[in-house]
């Protein structure tokens, strides 16, 4: 599985330290600055890892001798109760990262075992589960990493890798068919061309002007159905729009290729974990 890209990391850290803790922590500065700390880091219900690099990252940047040892890696089902980590250190910056160094973990968990729930509804179908652009703002690429650790699979990053023809770009083309001729002419033929259709004549089009990847913008099943009949494996389907945990395994077994889900990265539940020093 591709990693995060250390320098991302660390610019996301840094960003998240400087709101955090600013000028400096004033309440850490009540503790004595010789005291140490040893901590664990408990899940609280069951979830699967992910976030690890931000977690470590945000020590090391408030002291480089803190020591993160792990029990699990990125992409683990974790059970309720279970110890993730420990963290090692001087005591003040222990506790100055530790809401940063949670809000990561929490976080990106928590896209990563949303991603698990839908690629497990799906199993046994032919379906791709696929995340979108609606992300967190300044997460995006923390986001796609904890989707794939929760084993679904990644669409574009954005406007730049691939071209997505929606129905105002098709407006401004004039019709499906000078959209996607416009999209050849202008990319290379490595990159994806997918174009969005809003009903089965729509789609006709676009099969008729030769795409070979469509997206089905809230199709119902039947509609689904028929859509995969008429295009016979011409072109790739997407189905999008609306779709749920509920209704996830009866679209994938409409025959569909892939289907996009916005509540990978929109709707994002933080998985509940606990910092805790030993009691003395």
């Amino acid at each position: 599985m591709r990693q995060p890209d250390p320098a991302d990391v660390a610019a996301q850290v840094r960003r998240a330290l400087a709101e955090d803790v600013g000028a400096g922590d004033l309440t850490a500065a009540l503790v004595p600055a010789d005291a140490v700390a040893r901590a664990e880091v408990i899940v609280r219900e069951p979830a699967v890892l992910c976030g690890s690099a931000w977690f470590e990252e945000v020590f090391r940047q408030l002291d480089a001798e803190i020591r993160v040892d792990w029990s699990a890696s990125d992409g683990a089902h974790l059970v309720a109760g279970q110890r993730v980590c420990t963290v090692q250190g001087m005591a003040r910056p222990v506790l100055s990262g530790e809401r940063t160094a949670l809000n990561f973990l929490q976080t990106l968990s928590g896209t990563a075992s949303r991603a698990a729930q839908y690629v497990a509804a799906v199993a046994g179908t032919q379906a791709t589960v696929l995340d979108t652009r609606k992300t967190l703002p300044g997460l995006r690429l923390a986001q796609k990493y904890a989707v794939r650790c929760g084993g679904a699979s990644n669409h574009r990053v954005g406007l730049f890798d691939a071209v997505l023809i929606k129905e105002n770009h098709i407006r401004a083309a004039g019709s499906i068919a000078a959209a996607l001729r416009a999209a050849q002419a202008a990319t290379s033929g490595d990159v994806m061309i997918e174009i969005e259709v809003e009903d089965l004549a729509e789609l006709g089009q676009a099969l008729g002007a030769g795409a070979t990847r469509i997206l089905l913008d809230n199709f119902s099943l039947a509609q689904l159905r028929e859509a995969v009949l008429l295009t016979a494996g011409r072109a790739e389907l997407e189905a999008s729009g609306g779709v749920s945990l509920e209704s996830v395994r009866e679209i994938a077994l409409s025959g569909v290729d892939y289907i996009s889900v916005g509540q990978l990265t929109k709707d994002v539940r933080a998985t509940d974990y606990s910092m805790l020093f030993p009691v003395r």
